[in-house]
């Protein structure tokens, strides 16, 4: 909002005066700021962009707040919770694994449950805490397995520099270091 705005619906005897001016300028200020607070509330409504109410989401869920963790992983951690109710099935068990890795994991039965992670090289960020909302999910007779890929050979022999190399994490090669 601006001064030029609000002197529009006043006479002009008022908007020349320096007073008026003066109280316009604080007005527009404190309109600025209460739109942007009501901005940042807008935000807090949705996990999506929440920041300070992720809080307030993870004592609704019973989920532990660890400030450690990005806004990204706790917002991940919500999203899975609030999925994860309900009946348990491949359906389920893939939108909880979904939540924490945006999509792309296959879930599989063969005695076991077996998440295979499509989009993801290497192991994830957050796999203890996919872990955690899974067990809680899911029957105690299923065990989990996870199933990482890597990268091959045949995806950095001759495409990538060794400078480009050097900066892969080790963790996206089998065998490399495990940050899950």
């Amino acid at each position: 909002m601006s001064n030029e705005y609000m002197k529009n619906y006043m006479p002009s005897f008022i908007t020349e005066s320096k007073i008026f001016g003066n109280i316009y300028d604080a007005e527009v200020r404190e309109f600025d700021t209460l739109e942007k607070k009501i901005e940042d509330l807008n935000n807090q409504l949705s996990i999506d962009t929440a920041t300070w109410a992720l809080s307030i989401y993870e004592n609704e869920m019973s989920i532990k707040t660890d400030l450690t963790k990005s806004l990204d992983e706790r917002r991940a951690v919500i999203k899975s919770k609030w999925r994860g109710t309900g009946k348990i099935d491949g359906k389920l068990i893939k939108m909880v694994a979904d939540a924490y890795t945006n999509g792309e994991v296959d879930v599989a039965f063969d005695g076991k449950i077996n998440i295979k992670f499509n989009s993801i090289i290497g192991i994830p960020s957050n796999l203890n805490d996919l872990k955690k909302a899974l067990e809680d999910i899911k029957p105690v007779n299923l065990r989990l397995e996870y199933i990482f890929s890597y990268l091959l050979i045949k995806d950095i022999d001759g495409v990538k520099t060794l400078r480009q190399l050097e900066a892969i994490p080790l963790n996206k090669f089998a065998g490399g270091e495990i940050n899950g």
